[in-house]
């Protein structure tokens, strides 16, 4: 894969050539597809996760993957994003590209990564026009009753292990800053004084980052992890 200042700079030369026709959004959209894949989208050093982290481009997910973000099949066809809360589409990659991959700075219109990105996108999304896609988040997060350990095995495989790696060891974890589960809990006592293992669990999975619990992952809506399969997870957890 070209490096990401080189695909820019061979993208600008491209537009500035004048491509015209439809070679020059296809080659925009290309570029984006590498974008869409690419931790390096970020320049923070710090950062690990690309869009393909938290979403595939497929109408359906695929067996054994359970993502906290919604596919982007037809996204570039829906009405609003977040749950709508935000309308624009660039306010939407720039929402995750602040909040969850670190970018310093959000992604401008005329930036030719956001281009690609848009090229990319739209690419993917065949229909003229596309539902807005429910993203609920629970607003006072409580306890849910416990479920399957099997089940719950398979949740942590679906949802978790990408990022988290194997349980115990952490072998396969995206990033080091990635929590070590179920070992990360023995440090609640002194984090989270008073306060039940499970309750943080829940907090850091039902609104990621958004309380200063949950480090930089994502939050899953009801959608994306239902309570039952919360329940089931926390179980396997010992939790």
């Amino acid at each position: 894969m070209r490096g990401l200042r080189g695909g820019v700079a061979a993208l600008l030369v491209g537009v500035l050539a004048g491509c015209g026709g439809e070679a020059e959004p296809r080659a925009a959209a290309d570029f984006g597809e590498e974008l869409f894949q690419d931790a390096r989208l970020s320049e923070s050093s710090f950062n690990r996760f690309s869009c393909a982290t938290c979403h595939v481009t497929t109408p359906e997910a695929p067996a054994g993957r359970m993502d906290s973000g919604h596919s982007l099949y037809n996204v570039a066809a829906r009405p609003g994003w977040w749950g709508g809360y935000e309308t624009h589409l660039l306010d939407a990659v720039n929402f995750c590209y602040v909040n969850f991959m670190r970018g310093v700075t959000k992604l401008e219109a005329e930036d030719p990564r956001s281009r690609a990105l848009y090229e990319y996108l739209s690419r993917i999304s065949p229909d003229a026009q596309a539902p807005a896609l429910p993203f609920t988040v629970v607003k006072d997060i409580q306890d849910v009753p416990r479920g399957d350990v099997a089940r719950g095995e398979a949740v942590y495989r679906a949802a978790c292990q990408s990022c988290h790696g194997a349980t115990h060891t952490g072998e396969g974890r995206l990033t080091e800053l990635a929590s070590l589960l179920p070992e990360v809990t023995q440090d609640y006592d002194r984090l989270f004084p008073g306060i039940p293992h499970a309750q943080v669990v829940i907090e850091k999975v039902r609104h990621g980052q958004f309380f200063g619990v949950g480090g930089n992952m994502p939050p899953y809506s009801t959608e994306a992890l239902s309570d039952a399969d919360l329940g089931a997870l926390l179980t396997y957890l010992g939790l």
